[in-house]
């Protein structure tokens, strides 16, 4: 049975921890890989937007946005109700589950190229739209609490100070800047995309791989803080995915989406964020376990969606679709 190549590298970089290998990743390379990801996908949407904006996408983009809102609603309650958590930890880790991994809709764009599954090309617009939604629900989710352990403790200027900071993190962080940007590039760029495509679409897969490598060693490292979290963590790891796909999946069937669209909707749908989420969490809940919030996102769900939830989520939406 042959295993996608760029998963390949992931399994690699894992395996590289666990026997105790030291592999030398340079923290800026990582950087560079994640800045390469996201520009390219936002100028691969704004190319595809050029080409197929309609009213019927508006109509889409609203479906996504409602998506966005509606996971870490449905995340929260299995934390705070079943898994007892700290409230503030409970919207945290919610909020990661709302929004989306741009490394995990990286990796299933290159299965289903690989699969020779065609999909809508505007996608990347939908990974733009739920950045945002599961940032708002997670502050709402974890206001009570900061109402009263925060800003009734601190000065009118500290609270002001505290919002704009949080605005600022939750419009204007590197995921929406890159993205967006490279969204409104690709639009209006028009055959001048051309010159830079070589380097941007060409050598995608490559700087994928070398993301994975590691981004395996980085789930790796995190699974003593796993064993420590408990039985309840592993299992919400494993099964909020699944949620989050079939919905998402059903939501692209019901979008009137292709099959690979669909596919696509539903790993969004099932991936947790490690960069935006963390850095808006940070802000308005500075005394939340975040450690506990990124092992679940990064040692769990991550790993479970690149090696397992994606062929998993690709057969269910085939079989809806048959």
């Amino acid at each position: 049975m042959q295993i996608d190549v760029s998963i390949s590298f992931f399994l690699l970089g894992a395996f590289a921890v666990l026997v105790g290998g030291k592999i030398q990743f340079p923290k800026s390379l990582y950087q560079s890989l994640i800045l390469f990801l996201m520009i390219a996908i936002g100028l691969k949407g704004g190319l595809a937007l050029s080409e197929h904006a309609s009213w019927a996408l508006l109509t889409q983009s609203f479906y996504i946005i409602a998506l966005g809102f509606l996971l870490p609603l449905i995340a929260f309650p299995i934390l705070f109700k079943i898994g007892l958590l700290p409230r503030k930890d409970a919207a945290s880790i919610a909020a990661h589950y709302g929004s989306v991994s741009v490394g995990t809709y990286a990796v299933a764009v290159a299965f289903l190229e690989a699969k020779n599954i065609a999909y809508e090309a505007y996608i990347p617009l939908f990974v733009v739209l739920l950045e945002m939604p599961a940032i708002v629900i997670g502050i709402v989710l974890a206001k009570e609490k900061a109402n009263k352990n925060s800003i009734e403790a601190k000065s009118a200027t500290t609270v002001k100070q505290a919002r704009k900071t949080l605005l600022h993190e939750m419009f204007f962080n590197q995921g929406m800047i890159l993205m967006v940007g490279g969204l409104i590039i690709g639009y209006m760029a028009g055959e001048q995309i051309t010159t830079i495509a070589p380097f941007f679409f060409m050598l995608f897969n490559g700087v994928l791989a070398l993301f994975l490598l590691e981004m395996g060693m980085v789930a790796a490292s995190r699974f003593g803080d796993i064993k420590k979290s408990g039985s309840f963590i592993l299992a919400f790891g494993f099964a909020m995915p699944i949620i989050g796909g079939v919905i998402g999946g059903l939501l692209g069937i019901f979008m009137g989406l292709s099959e690979g669209g669909a596919i696509l909707v539903a790993v969004l749908g099932a991936s947790s964020s490690y960069i935006a989420v963390p850095a808006a969490m940070q802000v308005v809940l500075p005394d939340a376990n975040h450690s506990l919030s990124i092992s679940a996102s990064l040692g769990i769900t991550f790993p479970f969606n690149v090696v397992v939830g994606i062929p998993v989520y690709t057969i269910i939406i085939q079989w809806f679709i048959a």
